[in-house]
């Protein structure tokens, strides 16, 4: 007897190899199995490219010669429901059952409309016994921010900041002061390239001039997002160098100017988080971190859109300061990293849906 979870739990390590480049497409990972052994091995490295189970079984065909007869005698495992539609890449539904495989076992459906049920029902249909639910709470948790992008019709929403070992965000009379270490530098900068944008606002802007770009770490820039009602932040901070895709949210003009965009929000103080974040789902922007300052992070924290917050404690004390935002839940882990404590903290009523979902 096949112990599935084994399997499956390996298809999720495989997926998360995609984390930074294939948004807005979930991360996926699949496994062929033939007798109780792994014949091949694939993830969705790349949106717009293969998908998982066409990379699978070309690995197949890539180490045996007689691919096509252990296809037919094999298990695919895959985290996340083949799809059933034509896009960008061909239905992987359709490939399975080109091979004759014998068996599919998945993690969880997938919540897009074109897909959900479909794919599992076209494989049912050609004949091939599929199972599902097998590891599904953690393919769903690994696909969060996809899952929230299908459901919710918003970004994932990860909100970041470093705070004293008292409590404190900022300095009062708004000058910089390090809070944290490098390796805590380090670990933020790789964060921002597993995700699609960044967003400070305009004091933030102002007062540290941040690049926002993944610099200490290998990857993709976030596009970097700025509030800004009434476009008063100077052109020469960093943000407005054109070297990163850059969104300015403000109350005056709609424009674009190379890799600059300006995008004008109708009764700007009214609703502005739920504002912001339908416009980036528009931009099939799948998550965004949301880095401060406290007034910024607190607008999305009384809104209750939010989903994540990575919350950094340095071992350094303030005499006094701005306070760093609280959040009404007990936190979920902590992990020390050199010198300074990384808390994450999870907002259950953003999660409730997908939970549901599985």
């Amino acid at each position: 007897m096949p112990n599935h979870e084994i399997y499956m739990r390996r298809c999720l390590e495989l997926a998360q190899l995609g984390l930074g480049t294939v948004s807005p497409n979930p991360m996926v990972g699949a496994l062929v199995v033939h007798n109780n052994k792994i014949i091949g091995e694939g993830w969705h490295r790349k949106y717009g490219a293969a998908h998982a189970e066409p990379n699978a079984i070309a690995d197949v065909f890539n180490r045996y010669p007689n691919a096509a007869d252990l296809l037919r005698a094999s298990t695919v495992y895959v985290s996340l429901e083949p799809c059933s539609h034509q896009g960008k890449t061909p239905p992987c539904a359709d490939l399975l059952i080109k091979h004759q495989v014998k068996k599919v076992v998945i993690a969880c459906r997938d919540p897009f409309e074109q897909v959900n049920g479909r794919g599992i029902r076209k494989l049912q249909e050609a004949g091939i016994e599929v199972i599902e639910g097998v590891c599904q709470e953690e393919a769903a948790f690994v696909n969060r921010r996809f899952f929230t992008r299908v459901q919710k019709q918003r970004p994932y929403v990860l909100l970041k900041w470093a705070q004293t070992a008292n409590g404190y965000f900022a300095p009062t009379d708004h000058t910089q002061r390090w809070i944290t270490g490098p390796l805590a530098q380090r670990l933020s900068h790789q964060w921002r390239s597993q995700e699609d944008a960044i967003l400070v606002g305009a004091n933030t802007a102002l007062i540290d001039n941040p690049q926002l770009t993944v610099r200490h770490w290998q990857g993709k820039n976030p596009k970097r997002i700025v509030i800004d009602k009434t476009l008063s932040l100077p052109q020469h901070l960093h943000l407005f160098d054109q070297t990163v895709d850059t969104i300015v949210f403000n109350a005056e003009k709609s424009e674009w100017q190379e890799n600059l965009k300006y995008i004008a929000l109708e009764n700007f103080d009214l609703y502005l988080p739920q504002q912001l974040l339908y416009q980036l789902h528009l931009m099939d922007i799948q998550s965004l971190v949301v880095e401060g300052g406290v007034k910024t992070l607190r607008l999305f924290i009384d809104a209750g859109l939010w989903d994540e917050a990575r919350v950094f404690e340095g071992d350094v004390y303030w005499e006094d300061g701005i306070e760093a935002p609280r959040l009404p839940m007990p936190p979920e882990t902590k992990q020390q990293v050199g010198k300074d404590l990384w808390t994450t903290y999870f907002n259950q009523d953003a999660f409730s849906t997908f939970k549901r979902f599985v």
